[in-house]
C-alpha cells in the first residue's frame, strides 16, 4: 500500500501532497470501515524522527501515528522510545515516507541500547561537537576554508 508525499517549502510556506494509493478494507463487527496500515518515518523540523502506524492525516500534513516511538540514532547505536498515539502538527513535518514492512528497518552494523544508555551517547556526542565548534572560532583568525 504505496503512500505518495511530496512535502515542499515555497516563500516559507509548507506545501504538502499526501496521496494514498489503497486503503485496506477490514471486516470489523459486521460493518466495513477503511483503516490505515502504513508504518511511516516522519522526519521533524528539530531534527527528530517519529516511526508509527499512520492512523489519520489532513492536507495541512497533520498526522496521527499509532505505536509511535522517536528513533534516536548515535553514531552504531539507536533507541525507539515509545510514545505511544502522537498527533504531529504539520508545520513541523520535514518529509514523510513509507517504511516496507517486510525489509529490515536498520543496517546490521547498528547495535540497539537503553534510553540511557543513548542519553549518554548524545551527550557525548553534543559536547564533542561543541569543542569542535569552539576549537574553529579559536583558529578563526587563521582563515582555514
Amino acid at each position: 500500500m504505496p503512500l505518495n508525499v511530496l512535502v515542499l517549502h515555497y516563500k516559507n510556506c509548507l506545501v504538502t501532497y499526501l496521496c494514498l494509493r489503497s486503503l485496506m478494507v477490514v471486516k470489523h463487527a459486521s460493518r466495513d470501515r477503511s483503516i490505515f496500515i502504513e508504518k511511516l518515518l516522519v522526519l521533524l523540523r528539530d531534527g527528530r524522527k517519529l516511526l508509527g502506524l499512520l492512523r489519520s492525516f489532513d492536507q495541512f500534513a497533520n498526522v496521527v501515528l499509532e505505536g509511535a516511538c522517536e528513533r534516536v540514532i548515535v553514531g552504531d547505536l539507536y533507541c525507539d522510545i515509545p510514545l505511544g498515539l502522537y498527533v504531529i502538527r504539520g508545520e513541523n513535518v520535514v518529509i514523510i515516507g513509507e517504511l516496507d514492512l517486510e525489509k529490515e528497518e536498520l543496517p546490521s552494523r547498528m547495535n540497539p541500547v537503553s534510553e540511557d544508555e543513548i542519553k549518554r551517547a548524545q551527550k557525548a556526542e553534543r559536547e564533542a561537537t561543541d569543542l569542535k565548534g569552539s576549537m574553529r572560532k579559536r583558529m578563526e583568525f587563521l582563515d582555514f576554508d
